[in-house]
């Protein structure tokens, strides 16, 4: 097998815009399901059985149907509900790049939603109760106790869920966006190399999943600090002072 090595380096500027198209679509879209993951987790760890039912149903639907589905129906679907396209929304809605943000931030939050709501559930009962003692009301104790704890706790299996996000978010390139796969697609197409052109990619891709998970290692290490804190060694003392009785 004969490699073109040079066709890497002639197309390496455009599969850096489609990595960078690709960052802005995890970025926006995790902006907008951590948003939407807070209220969710907080109404599915609500003590009101009725509360919980649209969360569910919520995290039912995105968790339980495949991501390009959900992409077709956003960006195909919303087209064909005339009130759709004489409604405000439609110059959003009519776009690829924002329909793909959409389905990915719905889609993520789902999953985030899920993991909060774990941390959230797993957090010692005792720390909680320390906090009512004190006199915190609940928004404090949200502020102050609850997330920080359940943030410190869901940060491994959030950078996991972003990793996924990534390689997700490759399906963009099926509603006409060029992104990192679907510039990759584009020059395949045109210079017929397709074990360069997708080898390029697939390292890009590590690269970034790379530079994603240390950043979540510093994000998790920043919100468990107090599991850090170096232990106070305890003072020698005179053996004058030892009662050797």
């Amino acid at each position: 097998m004969n490699w073109d090595w040079t066709v890497i380096g002639q197309n390496l500027p455009k599969l850096m815009d489609g990595a960078l198209l690709t960052l802005e679509l995890v970025f926006f879209s995790g902006l907008i399901g951590v948003l939407l993951a807070l209220p969710l987790a907080l109404l599915r760890v609500s003590q009101t059985p009725w509360v919980r039912v649209f969360p569910y149903a919520y995290i039912f639907f995105f968790r339980g149907t495949p991501l390009l589905i959900q992409i077709f129906l956003v960006y195909y679907g919303a087209s064909q509900f005339e009130w759709i396209k004489e409604s405000a929304l439609w110059p959003i809605l009519r776009e690829p790049y924002w329909c793909a943000v959409i389905t990915f931030g719905l889609h993520t939050a789902a999953y985030i939603a899920e993991l909060l709501r774990g941390a959230i559930q797993s957090i010692p009962r005792g720390e909680i109760e320390a906090a009512k003692v004190v006199g915190m009301n609940y928004p404090l104790m949200l502020r102050r106790i609850i997330l920080p704890r359940a943030f410190g706790i869901m940060m491994p299996s959030y950078g996991n869920e972003v990793i996924l996000m990534l390689k997700g978010s490759a399906l963009a390139s099926t509603i006409t966006l060029l992104d990192l796969t679907g510039m990759a697609r584009t020059i395949i197409a045109r210079t017929y190399t397709p074990m360069e052109i997708f080898l390029s990619a697939g390292v890009i891709y590590l690269i970034i999943s790379a530079l994603i998970i240390g950043l979540f290692r510093l994000l998790e290490r920043y919100f468990n600090r107090h599991q850090h804190w170096p232990s106070e060694k305890p003072k020698n003392l005179d053996p004058q002072l030892i009662d050797k009785s």
